[in-house]
């Protein structure tokens, strides 16, 4: 395996990992790393009514531990998602520093409380090294925004929001994603989502495009206006699709093996 796709591969799939060492908390807050098997048995034996339904078993420590860890397989998924997104942008672009393909900035709560918010990749449009991918990058930015009402050409180039997927109707976090968005354009950057799976709403898409925001889905049959894997194809000039692909065998013994292990007692 080439040095670069073996880094690829090891970005993706390390958080992944981590989520065999999940263990439900029960409502036991101090316990970070959540209980055991024997703790937890411990604890619903010791309840009586939790003993007298015989809910202090093997099988509900399991339920548990599905129940929750599936939440974990998919927040890991987006945190590989991310890390290997940003990777890739590092690599294209030839950033002389990695940390120019992050973007932050603070913000102020109700109480006057300062609060640092981070989006997940950037593309800078004036530390982008190699010519084409800036040409590509510049024109796709100019014929995005052509089909955006009523919006500028950004002049700093584009922030992303990396998703896994985005199948919440949470009201409270697409409010969020729109502020993030509009901190974006008034630093004259272009707000993109740019999700890996085709797992999005089609209500959120236009609500999220008429507030100004760029969406890439994870289709492998759209333009590269449409979708994430033709516009890191075609504007990157990195295959992603095809690395997914490719090591398609090496991640689905990954993800099986963590399943495995959540579905697990032990």
């Amino acid at each position: 395996m080439e040095t670069k796709e073996k880094k690829y591969i090891e970005t993706f799939l390390e958080p992944i990992g981590k989520c065999k060492d999940y263990r439900p908390k029960f409502g036991q807050g101090k316990n970070d790393d959540g209980l055991s098997l024997n703790q937890f048995k411990h604890l619903y034996g010791s309840d009586p009514f939790y003993a007298w339904l015989g809910l202090d078993t093997d099988l509900m420590y399991s339920a548990h531990r599905a129940a929750g860890g599936m939440t974990s397989v998919y927040r890991q998924i987006g945190i590989g998602c991310e890390r290997l997104f940003r990777a890739v942008l590092v690599d294209t672009t030839g950033y002389t520093d990695p940390e120019l393909a992050t973007w932050s900035y603070t913000a102020h709560t109700q109480s006057g409380k300062a609060k640092k918010l981070s989006l997940d990749a950037r593309l800078e449009l004036g530390e982008i090294k190699n010519q084409t991918v800036f040409n590509n990058v510049k024109q796709w930015i100019t014929d995005y925004c052509e089909d955006l009402a009523e919006v500028s050409e950004p002049s700093n180039g584009i922030v992303f929001e990396v998703r896994q997927g985005y199948k919440s109707k949470d009201s409270k976090r697409q409010n969020a994603d729109i502020d993030n968005a509009t901190v974006a354009w008034a630093n004259d950057y272009l707000p993109v989502f740019a999700i890996f799976s085709s797992q999005i709403d089609s209500d959120l898409v236009l609500r999220y495009r008429n507030n100004r925001c760029g969406i890439l889905i994870g289709t492998t049959n759209g333009n590269n206006k449409t979708s994430l894997y033709a516009f890191c194809e075609q504007i990157l000039g990195y295959n992603l699709a095809a690395f997914f692909q490719q090591h398609s065998t090496e991640i689905k013994e990954e993800i099986h093996d963590v399943l495995e292990t959540l579905l697990s007692a032990e």
